[in-house]
């Protein structure tokens, strides 16, 4: 029983560390592993685990950035350091309107939208949007390439396309890539600033869900959340150095087209379920 349970946060972990950097969407495919894989758990804590498994995979931005992001390391310059409160300083200005939104619509926005018909346009509709905007991108320059190039104003409408985010299929990461590639940044930069940006985002809405759940587990509920959260930092580090290393040679589109068929399937699924 405890065994089984366990391998289900471990597979949970996998897909979680996968898909929550790639810009796939997490949601949309933790809908379908849900459909095979449920846990043995009260609603109230699967609601939560899925939102705070997300710590561990940010925990995998926090270790393989720590020396970029640290403002404090004895080892940079008086310069570099500047530099580095600067990237903060963008940061933040990129979380304010998914932070202000978010508390104010998250409830609303997963009660009327946290369902397959809305996962599944989502999905497709970005899918095709990654395939456009790369085509019309083929061959140009971006205009910014460092951190230094990002603007403020850059940074906060960057923020403003992770507002979409908040719908369900859409993938925080997939809407901050696709806005910060539509605003001229690299695919580099996009994909950096993005994972920079999840690390407010991500610890606040993890934070908030365990407030609500409370902190009253039982020894299951905590081997379960301990073991997702591991698999998933430990997924997290290959999936983000694998992204990195793709973009220097590819662009998104593969992502697209990903994004349309597993649309496809999760409509195709669900109609059938529904009927049978």
């Amino acid at each position: 029983m405890i065994l089984i349970e366990l391998l289900k946060a471990v597979f949970l972990g996998i897909v979680e560390g996968i898909t929550e950097w790639l810009p796939i969407s997490s949601t949309g495919h933790m809908i379908l592993v849900e459909e095979f894989i449920q846990l043995n758990a009260s609603a109230a804590f699967k609601e939560m685990f899925f939102v705070v498994i997300q710590l561990g995979a940010i925990m995998a931005v926090v270790l393989l950035y720590f020396y970029k992001l640290n403002p404090f390391s004895p080892r940079k310059s008086r310069l570099e350091k500047i530099e580095t409160m600067q990237i903060w300083y963008k940061v933040i200005v990129g979380v304010i309107p998914a932070a202000v939104l978010g508390l104010l619509f998250d409830d609303w926005l997963n009660e009327h939208f946290y369902n397959y018909q809305t996962v599944a346009v989502m999905l497709i509709v970005y899918g095709i949007l990654f395939i456009i905007i790369e085509n019309r991108n083929k061959g140009r320059i971006p205009r910014v390439q460092s951190f230094e190039q990002l603007t403020y104003m850059t940074a906060f409408l960057i923020g403003m396309f992770q507002v979409l985010s908040l719908i369900p299929g859409t993938s925080r990461s997939g809407a901050t890539i696709l806005g910060a590639i539509i605003l001229g940044t690299s695919r580099y930069i996009a994909a950096e600033f993005s994972f920079f940006l999840s690390i407010p985002v991500m610890f606040g809405a993890s934070g908030l869900k365990l407030v609500k759940f409370g902190f009253d587990f039982t020894g299951l509920e905590m081997a379960i959340l301990a073991t997702g959260m591991v698999v998933a930092f430990i997924v997290s580090v290959l999936a983000i150095r694998f992204l990195l290393g793709y973009i220097k040679t590819n662009d998104f589109k593969a992502f697209g087209w990903y994004r349309i068929v597993l649309g496809i399937l999760v409509i195709g699924y669900f109609t059938l379920f529904d009927l049978s």
